[in-house]
């Protein structure tokens, strides 16, 4: 959601988020962040699977791309109390062997809340915040497509999952006059879906140190070096491991958050700096970009009018 510097305000955003897997480690191949018919906002005109076979033989052509149009929407209904919801619309292509598949469509919608523990606003420079929550990843993306064989296609190139997953996280936001840094970690749960698949509980954390250059009452500039690291066994079958997705990495890259009154550009765009072992394409970064609208709130629904 971007560092937010408007205090407790209500807001809406649209995100779009590319994320990229490229190269096979077993055969020394380099990631590449843009590989030939990978699209960083939209996925190729064709639609379907286009001959696409789940074997992969270390074609370095090979990828998976991940994009999600995102509108994501925040309410505080007091000074403390925030809800959120996601609602994307997934496009992901798979390549194996020069044959892709492309599958769109709703993704599974995110509703969580969060309670404002710490909120230490402007004590001699010092800003300090603490946020903690949880929520749940509903079932809501279709996760049956198929080809004309019947066959369906592998779980993370659906829309959706079938599952709903119950995640926990934290958030540390702290700043000293200008300096500030930014924490976010986080805790996932799946459930199985009809199919009997999952995914494995995952970690993931986000840290975000950046500077603050205000010009004006109504222009704030936010550059930020980002890391971004997570970790999962990947997927489960009857409750066991299988093998696939499993993920452990780190990414690492500059960002840039701009705000022009209630207005705000969110920018971010990472590559790896560790990728664990794996027999499948490896991760080879990922970018970010968010407009938003934050609202005047002067009133919430629990608690008093603002002071």
């Amino acid at each position: 959601m971007g560092i937010t510097p408007y205090d407790n305000q209500s807001g809406f955003s649209l995100m779009h988020r590319y994320r990229i897997f490229n190269g096979y480690q077993d055969y020394g191949q380099t990631p590449y962040f843009f590989p030939t018919g990978a699209r960083p906002f939209f996925p190729s005109p064709r639609n379907g699977d286009s001959g696409y076979q789940d074997a992969a033989t270390g074609d370095p052509t090979d990828f998976e791309a991940f994009r999600v149009m995102e509108l994501r929407g925040k309410y505080f209904v007091s000074p403390r109390v925030e809800v959120n919801a996601f609602v994307p619309y997934v496009m992901n292509t798979a390549q194996i062997n020069g044959k892709q598949l492309n599958v769109s469509g709703l993704g599974d919608i995110t509703v969580f809340a969060g309670y404002h523990l710490i909120r230490a606003i402007e004590t001699a420079g010092v800003q300090s915040r603490l946020i903690v929550g949880g929520g749940l990843k509903l079932a809501t993306g279709d996760f049956r497509r198929q080809n004309d064989q019947g066959e369906r296609y592998p779980l993370l190139n659906q829309a959706g999952t079938g599952t709903t997953d119950g995640f926990v996280y934290a958030n540390y936001i702290g700043s000293f006059h200008n300096v500030g840094l930014s924490v976010n970690t986080s805790y996932r749960r799946a459930t199985t879906n009809a199919y009997r698949y999952s995914m494995a509980p995952s970690s993931s954390t986000f840290a975000n140190l950046f500077y603050r250059f205000a010009f004006g009452s109504d222009w704030q500039v936010y550059p930020s070096a980002q890391f971004f690291y997570e970790k999962t066994n990947g997927e489960l079958y009857e409750g066991q491991l299988t093998g696939e997705h499993a993920l452990n990495n780190a990414l690492l890259g500059p960002g840039l958050d701009v705000y022009y009154k209630n207005v705000s550009l969110n920018t971010s765009f990472q590559l790896p700096v560790y990728t664990a072992a794996t027999d499948h394409t490896a991760s080879a970064g990922r970018f970010v970009v968010s407009v938003g609208y934050s609202f005047k709130q002067t009133t919430y629904w629990l608690g008093k009018k603002r002071s």
